[in-house]
């Protein structure tokens, strides 16, 4: 509602103020009462306009998980800085996780070329490495380092840019929250990312994953844990954390960021064939929009080495025990 304008004049000279009104009650009545009371004017005339607030109208919560806004603030302007962020993305993703992703998309085109049909295939993650058994826990060490070394990597340039890691969501002010969420997040993607594998597999479109190769040593279980949680380190550093917020500096809508890093994701587990591919993109879809609503990455890396953990430990001990696990 628009305030009511007052027909009421001011002008003011120095130190001095005058108003005047039309006399409103000129012919009224002898004996009736004014209706101004200061300088003239009504009550609904000179009392103070107020603007009340306008509540915004609700958001939908669907609507808002499905395309919400950008951050406030965030997109860099300056077109020389805006050259030197889009070089560093591409110089991250090249020594990181977007060179595996040319390798595993060259790798499928070498699987699709063999005689030997797709599902007939067999992909190990953990393989040994050497054939002496401290130099094999070497080597497997020396994985896990260079995960650790990619997800340093994104951490750090974040920290050179100015952001402090709790605005990305790696802080400790929610550990009890951030697990739970972990375990539900790893329980939503985990069991039907087995469902997809197995379907594909069935289908002939992937590749038959062995989660571990590695011997029954005493260093097996602690390095498998290790390689899960350096693999969810360094993806969800590297996809989330780090390309997200690049990406939003660079003015990329949210759905386009994250259907980007969702693809980028699938692409570097194309090595595991179509069933790989389309699971982890919807991970990425999943990973990505909870991030950006919730801004907390510990929990993304907490599920992501959770869903690991289950499947490498849980290979190598069903192996060979039930029927349905190739």
């Amino acid at each position: 509602m628009a305030p009511r304008v007052s027909r009421c004049h001011a002008s003011q000279r120095g130190d001095r103020t005058s108003r005047s009104t039309p006399r409103e009650d000129a012919d009224e009545p002898p004996g009736a009462p004014r209706r101004g009371t200061r300088f003239g004017c009504t009550p609904a005339e000179y009392a103070e306009p107020t603007s009340l607030p306008v509540a915004s109208p609700p958001v939908p919560v669907v609507r808002a998980w499905l395309n919400p806004p950008a951050a406030p603030g965030a997109e860099i302007h300056d077109p020389a800085h805006r050259r030197l962020v889009v070089t560093e993305v591409l110089v991250v993703l090249t020594v990181t996780l977007g060179l595996s992703a040319l390798r595993s998309g060259l790798s499928l085109l070498d699987a699709l070329l063999q005689p030997v049909p797709l599902n007939q295939q067999q992909v190990a993650l953990n393989a040994p490495a050497a054939q002496a058994d401290l130099v094999d826990l070497a080597l497997q060490l020396t994985r896990v380092l260079q995960l650790v070394g990619w997800g340093a990597l994104g951490a750090y340039l974040l920290l050179r840019a100015g952001f402090a890691m709790r605005s990305v969501g790696l802080d400790g002010r929610r550990p009890g929250r951030d697990a739970l969420g972990a375990a539900g997040l790893a329980a939503l993607i985990g069991i039907p990312g087995l469902g997809v594998y197995l379907g594909a597999r069935a289908l002939g479109v992937s590749v038959t994953i062995a989660p571990t190769l590695l011997d029954d040593t005493w260093w097996r279980v602690p390095v498998l844990v290790a390689s899960a949680a350096a693999n969810a380190w360094a993806e969800e550093l590297v996809m989330v954390g780090y390309l997200l917020t690049r990406l939003r500096q660079l003015g990329w809508s949210e759905n386009r960021a994250l259907g980007a890093q969702a693809l980028l994701r699938g692409a570097y587990h194309l090595y595991q064939g179509l069933g790989g591919f389309l699971g982890n993109v919807a991970m990425g879809l999943v990973f990505g929009r909870l991030w950006q609503r919730s801004n907390r990455l510990w929990m993304l890396v907490g599920a992501h080495t959770l869903i690991d953990v289950v499947a490498f430990l849980g290979y190598a001990v069903l192996r060979g025990r039930v029927g349905w696990l190739p």
